[in-house]
């Protein structure tokens, strides 16, 4: 099945991991890191194994919240060998979200911080991969599953809004629920993630004055959210986390290579507990100089 020809991004062009597809003015080094950084990470893709991946990326600074990854695509492998990455980005200047092909290096770029970076990158199993490619390429599948309104911090059972999370969420669940296409399929995903487990733990929003943000700042709202949770101040919004969580939850099999750079090193880290901060090498964890 041929890829959907949407907006495809060249390799060398930038894109930002918060709401909108703006640019970071990189240095030279910075480039030179994170070309060697994408590298690495075509290699943990390139292993044997399926032909599709739950990538994610350390984007938007999320650290106040504990989390690490802000923003996960869809990767496949194509007849050539080389890995695409599908994913959902706000568009600024189409004021709309959309859905972006990027290779493996233009994705890695995507990063706020070029100084300290982490790519998760889960192999499935070869049965739910194949089913997660031919519905990632199936057109009509991936732009019916899209939402007209963009919110970063969507709830993950409502059809108000939607975040890029949020649609590789409902993709997982056209594949492998065997979703037809239609006007109801978002809600059609949505009851098959509550049947098969998907449970989006709350983010605890600590602080009230982030409460009030979704007055101030665009692609931020708070009215797609329970009441309780809105008082509770824990939003279930959908995070590479809580996607990892419920493919390691269906697919056991999936393999996790946690893939981290700072300005000394590489680091390669196998498995499902979380690489060290600030990309620090632990016990069996590969180690490529950057020097």
């Amino acid at each position: 099945m041929a890829a959907l020809p949407l907006t495809a991004l060249p390799l060398n062009e930038v894109q930002a991991a918060t709401f909108c597809d703006r640019a970071n003015a990189l240095t030279a080094a910075e480039q030179d890191t994170l070309l060697r950084f994408a590298a690495v990470v075509r290699e943990a893709l390139a292993e044997p194994g399926g032909s599709a991946a739950l990538v994610s990326r350390s984007g938007l600074d999320l650290s106040r919240f504990n989390i690490r990854y802000s923003h996960a695509a869809l990767g496949w492998r194509g007849e050539s060998g080389a890995w695409t990455t599908r994913q959902l980005y706000y568009s600024c200047d189409e004021s709309r979200p959309r859905i972006f092909d990027q290779g493996v290096a233009g994705f890695v770029m995507g990063t706020d911080d070029p100084k300290l970076g982490y790519i998760s990158v889960l192999r499935l199993p070869a049965e739910a991969a194949n089913a997660v490619r031919l519905a990632s390429l199936d057109g009509e599948i991936a732009l019916g599953l899209l939402a007209a309104t963009y919110s970063a911090n969507a709830y993950a059972f409502s059809l108000q809004y939607q975040n890029c999370n949020q649609w590789v969420a409902e993709l997982l669940a056209a594949a492998w629920g065997n979703l037809a296409n239609g006007s109801d399929v978002r809600g059609r995903a949505q009851a098959w993630l509550r049947d098969a487990g998907y449970a989006p733990q709350g983010v605890e929003v600590n602080s009230p004055l982030l409460m009030l943000a979704s007055y101030f700042v665009p692609h931020v709202h708070l009215d797609d959210h329970p009441a309780q949770d809105r008082y509770d101040m824990k939003l279930k919004v959908s995070l590479p986390s809580t996607l990892e969580e419920f493919v390691q939850q269906r697919y056991p099999a999936s393999e996790r290579t946690e893939i981290c750079h700072n300005a000394r090193q590489i680091v390669v880290h196998k498995g499902w507990t979380p690489a060290a901060a600030g990309c620090e090498a632990g016990p069996g964890d590969r180690v490529i100089a950057l020097d």
